[in-house]
């Protein structure tokens, strides 16, 4: 489950607790300033400097206002992402009590495949504990997966990433099947890809999403309540064949300039003796 689910089962396990028919009015009010704020601002990032080198890089700000109404909640969520990353030998830097940016370094495509899938596992729970005479909240089920496959071309590997994330789950956030609000509302959530010479998309399927283009840097704006779908292809330089090139180049160079510029020890050490004799003749 990707980490978000959780917080959005908590808004809506939290309006679920105070809309009552007397104060409807308040908290239509309240619920108003939230969505004119913005909650949740969810940025994930795949940043490749080489084949053999790249950082998996997520951020999270939430708003004030998201904080106040249930800051203890969201704040153990935070340290649970922080917990997450040191285990897959990442960083985790807390700008604030409400921002967190999280570094996990990868040095292969099979890495990083293994890592995201790791770090936005669905084997999460999928119970959010309740408060006393309370029922406990089922969380949102949110499917995340990502492939990378690979070939090499010697000097470039081709990479294909193939990026599934279903947010159908978080179409609405509702009180006793009422509808109170689009989530896509309150969640801005965002995917990037960054690459040394640029990515190209592939969109095969309907619910392929279209990314912005920022340089060298694609970026998707998901989308809460539906089936998000990233396929796109990058090229990547192969540290490994361009060493073996340079290594090829440094030992025909050392030839060349050894049989152009030289001359070989073995004629010289023919033509002496030859010399020598017709010396003597002559004498």
């Amino acid at each position: 489950m990707i980490n978000f689910s959780k917080l959005a089962a908590h808004l809506r396990r939290s309006i679920n607790l105070f809309v009552s028919p007397r104060k409807s009015v308040l908290w239509l009010v309240v619920l108003t300033s939230l969505l004119l704020s913005g909650c949740v601002k969810y940025d994930v990032g795949l940043n490749f400097h080489h084949s053999n080198s790249g950082e998996l890089v997520q951020h999270i700000k939430l708003g004030e206002r998201l904080t106040s109404f249930s800051g203890d909640y969201v704040y153990a969520w935070l340290d649970s992402i922080e917990n997450r990353a040191r285990k897959l030998e990442g960083k985790a830097q807390r700008v604030s009590q409400e921002e967190i940016i999280v570094t996990i370094p990868f040095s292969n495509g099979q890495e990083l495949q293994t890592k995201f899938n790791e770090f936005f596992s669905s084997r999460n729970s999928q119970k959010v504990a309740a408060k006393p005479n309370e029922t406990d909240s089922e969380l949102p089920k949110v499917e995340s997966n990502l492939l990378l496959f690979q070939n090499n071309f010697l000097l470039l590997v081709r990479n294909r990433l193939i990026y599934d994330l279903d947010l159908r789950s978080l179409a609405l956030i509702a009180s006793k099947g009422n509808v109170l609000t689009d989530a896509g509302a309150i969640l801005d959530l965002e995917f990037s890809l960054k690459t040394p010479f640029g990515a190209k998309t592939i969109p095969l399927t309907e619910d392929a999403v279209t990314p912005e283009k920022q340089g060298n840097q694609l970026v998707w704006r998901l989308q809460p309540g539906e089936l998000n779908h990233i396929e796109v292809v990058f090229w990547l330089p192969s540290p490994l064949g361009i060493g073996a090139l340079l290594i090829i180049l440094f030992v025909w160079g050392g030839l060349y300039l050894r049989y152009t510029f030289m001359p070989d020890p073995r004629v010289a050490f023919t033509l002496q003796p030859t010399a020598t004799v017709e010396l003597t003749q002559e004498s």
